[in-house]
């Protein structure tokens, strides 16, 4: 017996996976006859009468145009009046697929008492009880499934902290696997199972305890290894480092454990000990196109493209199924190497899947970066868009391209049109707000963010831009203060958000505020229009050898840098220092 609760959860919360398959407890109601099985005799021998079939043919007739209400009115109402578990099942189906859970909920609970020993029944009952969070609920029935699993107990085990994981109680949901883990100790996946759950309720010694069991349990288990040095990589990166060296003394072939161990040693900067491993798992596994493409990988990681082009070039010899990917990272590599031309080729190799549009997208931008402007634009247009959201990705790389090539009204133009068929998608407002700012239209821009603040409350960037939209004119200081600080408050390390409070401090008349902000920003990421600001406050107090010495630095990065071009003309009647 399988355990197949997870594929039962998983479906957007049950909801949308129900299957609604055709009507056969019409045709086999009634009495039993002799070719019926034992448990066709155990039905309840409900007489098909005119009213039971009247909400019968009005339910299937509601299924069929889609009046889901009705239909799971019917059927609940008919489960009630006949009692007939293969109508209880059927209500549930229905209720589900219309993504009613207070019905689905009563037909589930109506089918498990008439069909006790039914899996399929228990299964959805218990996943649907943990979907509406009544854990307390779903607890007799998961430990009913789990009494009934013989050969796949552990593996139910694993899968439990997927199936709960849509309970956002973490630490009871850690306390229902405690409790459903007591009669099965000596599995090493019950260990686990009560590892992730603590670790996702935070407690990080437990969590370490019963990894550290699991393995004691069954030493060799890779998985259960990699999450120990994970768990002991949030306390110390060298402790983390130090148990998979460990591990792979006693278990050098342990691939996925090196792998892990290697990437410890990117993020600890020790790039030798790094590439010493990643040698080792070249020269053992030449044949090997899985271990080839995570060697590139983190190769990727170190900056040894060398490496990364050899390592991916030799998974496509070895025969590495998805090639979709391969050519994307290659032609990532290519990009990163300034290989225009081969990353292209490399795009253009990409034919399906997941990375298929964004492979087109680089393909259509580097195209135009190579003056085709006009192909590029035409390459995205005939793209196929397989729902809105990837047309309106579609649209934002052909504004992105317009943009780079400063043709402000076209970008505009394109993202109105694209609202026009999706007027509530948040990147378009966002996009043409910033269109909007460019040619002036300053109502379309504070209509489009303050619609995309309604819409996504905790868009930090929305309020961001409207409050230093506001700043950057003058006007209505106070509420652009009160929207920046609210991005401060969503996005509290991000540079730009910062160095927009600097400047609204600065254009109220608080130049020490100003100038605290704005040094923040800079320190953290020294981008040319940050540069600006910082530089136009210092040059008004007065240190304009400070002022200069930034802006020159800043030009020297970014040379053509629209903003900051305009404060050096404004300021020294300039646009270059000597």
């Amino acid at each position: 017996m399988k355990f197949k609760l997870l594929c039962v959860l998983l479906l957007s919360g049950l909801t949308a996976c129900a299957q609604i398959p055709a009507n056969k407890e019409i045709e086999s109601m009634g009495e039993p006859n002799e070719q019926e099985d034992s448990s066709q005799a155990n039905l309840p021998k409900q007489e098909l009468t005119a009213p039971i079939l009247f909400d019968f043919l009005i339910g299937e007739t509601a299924l069929q145009r889609g009046s889901l209400d009705i239909a799971v009115n019917r059927y609940v109402k008919l489960a009630k009046t006949t009692r007939d578990p293969r109508i209880a099942k059927r209500a549930t189906e229905i209720a589900l697929h219309a993504g009613n859970s207070f019905a689905a909920e009563q037909a589930a609970t109506m089918w498990i008492q008439l069909e006790p020993d039914s899996v399929d029944a228990r299964q959805t009952i218990a996943a649907l009880l943990v979907n509406l969070g009544k854990l307390d609920a779903a607890q007799p029935h998961l430990e009913k499934l789990l009494a009934s699993e013989k050969d796949g107990l552990g593996n139910a085990f694993m899968q439990l902290n997927q199936l709960l994981s849509r309970n956002s109680d973490k630490a009871a949901t850690l306390l229902l696997i405690q409790q459903l883990s007591q009669p099965y100790k000596n599995l090493p996946e019950v260990h686990f199972a009560i590892s992730q759950a603590a670790w996702f309720a935070n407690q990080h010694q437990l969590a370490s305890e019963e990894m550290q069991s699991a393995l004691a349990l069954r030493p060799d288990w890779e998985i259960a290894a990699i999450h120990n040095g994970r768990i002991l990589q949030r306390i110390s990166t060298n402790d983390a480092a130090q148990f998979y060296r460990d591990y792979l003394k006693k278990y050098p072939e342990s691939n996925e454990v090196r792998i892990a161990y290697t990437r410890v040693l990117i993020i600890s900067n020790e790039t030798d000990t790094a590439r010493e491993q990643l040698q080792w798992l070249m020269n053992k596994n030449p044949d090997d196109a899985e271990i080839m493409l995570a060697a590139g990988l983190l190769a990727t990681e170190m900056g040894d493209f060398d490496v990364t082009e050899t390592s991916f070039k030799k998974a496509l010899s070895l025969g590495y199924k998805d090639t979709n990917a391969v050519h994307f990272h290659l032609g990532q590599i290519y990009e990163e190497t300034n290989r225009p031309e081969m990353a292209m080729d490399s795009y253009q190799m990409v034919k399906s899947g997941g990375r298929y549009l964004p492979a087109q997208i680089r393909y259509a931008d580097l195209l135009a970066t190579q003056g085709y402007l006009k192909e590029a634009r035409e390459h995205l247009q005939k793209l196929p868009a397989a729902n809105d959201q990837q047309a309106a990705h579609l649209i934002l790389a052909e504004a992105q391209i317009l943009r780079r090539s400063k043709a402000y009204q076209e970008v505009y133009d394109l993202l109105n049109e694209g609202l026009k068929k999706l007027p509530d998608y948040p990147e378009l407002l966002y996009d043409r707000a910033l269109a909007a700012d460019k040619l002036g239209k300053f109502k379309i821009l504070e209509q489009d963010l303050r619609k995309l603040i309604k819409l996504k409350p905790d868009n930090a960037h929305a309020y961001n831009a409207l409050g230093y939209s506001f700043a950057e004119r003058g006007i209505e200081l106070p509420e652009a203060l009160k929207l920046i600080r609210k991005a401060v408050e969503l996005a509290p390390e991000d540079p730009y958000i910062m160095d927009s409070l600097g400047w609204v401090y600065y254009r109220m008349g608080n130049l020490a505020e100003g100038l605290n902000y704005l040094n923040l920003a800079f320190t953290a990421r020294p981008d040319a229009e940050i540069a600006a600001h910082l530089g136009e406050v210092l040059w008004v107090q007065g240190a304009k050898d400070d002022a200069i010495n930034i802006w020159r630095s800043a030009l020297e990065k970014e040379p053509d840098n629209e903003i900051l071009l305009e404060t050096l003309q404004r300021l020294t009647k300039k646009k270059v220092i000597d």
